[in-house]
């Protein structure tokens, strides 16, 4: 128990370092006063830039990948020797932990991001499966209608399909998966909420393919 509950709150306060915020800090600026408010990264790009976007995204995957993929497996000087549960829960709770560090950082008064990258980086670490899967409904998401936030939560709900279509052997990917993907449709509920009164902005379909000379 020990093991986890420490693993998973270091989990915790390395997802709470939000890369639009940390980045803005080098720049003077904060992505929450702009654009959506929202401090990931498709605002960072329509605020501040393809620049400020990739740094963001950089901070916000490369920290699910070590929550996932590197903190489970360190060992903990006094712990050890401990482990009372399997790697693969442990991995599954830390890679929940940065998510939620993501949305509601301890660094930045509770107020982060939505989610979609740092779930991106622990699929990366934990399942090329979910990974493709989920990328794969972003995209099918995005070209069909045009809603990033509807996108991200198509991609996070892949995850637990995909976990319930795979190996039995374990429930931590399940687990791990059906909470991951609640956790991000809550943080996107007022995206969904304007999807549904017909005031969320949309990207033009195949937007990511679009000149940028071309005619909006």
């Amino acid at each position: 128990m020990l093991e986890l509950g420490l693993k998973t709150l270091i989990a915790y306060l390395l997802g709470s370092v939000v890369g639009a915020l940390v980045v803005g800090r080098f720049r003077g600026v904060d992505i929450r006063t702009m654009g959506s408010g929202n401090a990931g990264g498709t605002n960072a790009l329509r605020t501040q830039g393809p620049a400020f976007a990739l740094g963001t995204v950089v901070i916000d995957v490369g920290k699910g990948w070590i929550a996932a993929g590197w903190l489970p497996g360190i060992a903990l000087p006094g712990v050890a020797d401990a482990y009372l549960f399997a790697t693969d829960w442990i991995a599954a709770c830390c890679a929940f932990a940065a998510i939620a560090g993501h949305i509601f950082p301890l660094w930045h008064e509770f107020r982060g991001g939505k989610g979609g990258a740092t779930l991106a980086g622990a699929l990366i670490a934990l399942s090329s499966a979910a990974f493709g899967a989920a990328l794969a409904a972003w995209f099918a998401f995005i070209l069909l209608f045009g809603f990033v936030g509807l996108a991200t939560v198509a991609a996070a709900v892949s995850v637990p399909v995909v976990a319930a279509l795979g190996d039995f052997s374990s429930a931590a990917p399940l687990a791990f998966g059906i909470f991951a993907a609640a956790l991000i449709a809550f943080a996107h509920r007022g995206n969904l909420a304007r999807i549904r009164a017909g005031t969320e902005p949309r990207a033009e379909r195949l937007w990511l393919f679009r000149s940028r000379h071309s005619p909006r």
